[in-house]
């Protein structure tokens, strides 16, 4: 691996203010969050902070928060983050030159809304080929080589199949020495063996076998009766 865990350092956060109002911020400011895996989920529901982390994860790493990778770091205008701009992390043993020279970095951050603007800065010209193979150009030419892998949401533009494909890249790239840390709401993904899964909500972050992830419950039940849902949003 090459970080084994991120922190953060607030003194005297506002209690009421965003993020620090999100349980999962606030334990991850208490304790940070130790990686037990090369690829790490972060889950939960719209608001639980788990994309708020991984941004800020990828800010602390230096890798622009539009998205991008380690040789554009900073090429908007975009400031950091205020919780991205105090995060840190402790090195793996692999990764001790990696967090210690901005020259030797290498990671992407993929973001679902900015993706395509990223890619095409990286030259991948992303409108040659639809939303979903864009994406997969980035894990195909990108997610090559050691470094800090960061993703938010990667599973909005891809079918089952492409997220099948996504999900052999993320696998190849630990097996390289990679490391990953990717927000998402995919049962898919996160069934990936080996991985680590953490589940953000109102409890904070706990980590949650696959089959025990609430996401999974939800996606499981719906597809065995879709009307026991279905009944409680349509008129």
């Amino acid at each position: 691996m090459i970080v084994e865990r991120a922190y953060a350092h607030v003194y005297d956060p506002d209690p009421d203010a965003w993020p620090w109002t999100v349980p999962g911020v606030r334990q991850f400011l208490a304790e940070g969050l130790r990686f037990r895996a090369p690829v790490t989920f972060l889950v939960g529901e719209n608001g639980s902070g788990k994309s708020t982390l991984v941004e800020a994860m990828a800010e602390g790493f230096g890798l622009d928060s539009y998205g991008g990778s380690a040789d554009w770091k900073y090429a908007t205008s975009r400031g950091r983050s205020v919780l991205g701009e105090r995060v840190s992390f402790d090195a793996a043993p692999r990764g001790r030159r990696m967090v210690g020279s901005r020259a030797a970095r290498k990671g992407f951050f993929l973001r679902a809304e900015t993706a395509l603007d990223a890619l095409e800065r990286e030259s991948l010209d992303p409108d040659s080929r639809s939303h979903g193979e864009g994406f997969l150009a980035a894990f195909r030419e990108k997610f090559t080589v050691p470094g800090l892998y960061v993703l938010d949401e990667p599973e909005a533009a891809l079918s089952f199949a492409s997220c099948l494909e996504l999900l052999g890249h993320l696998d190849q790239l630990a097996k390289a020495g990679g490391q990953v840390v990717c927000a998402t709401h995919s049962p898919l993904l996160t069934a990936l063996p080996g991985a680590d899964i953490v589940q953000l909500g109102e409890g904070g972050m706990e980590r949650v076998r696959w089959a025990d992830l609430e996401l999974v419950d939800h996606w499981r039940r719906y597809l065995a009766d879709p009307q026991a849902y279905l009944r409680h949003v349509l008129g």
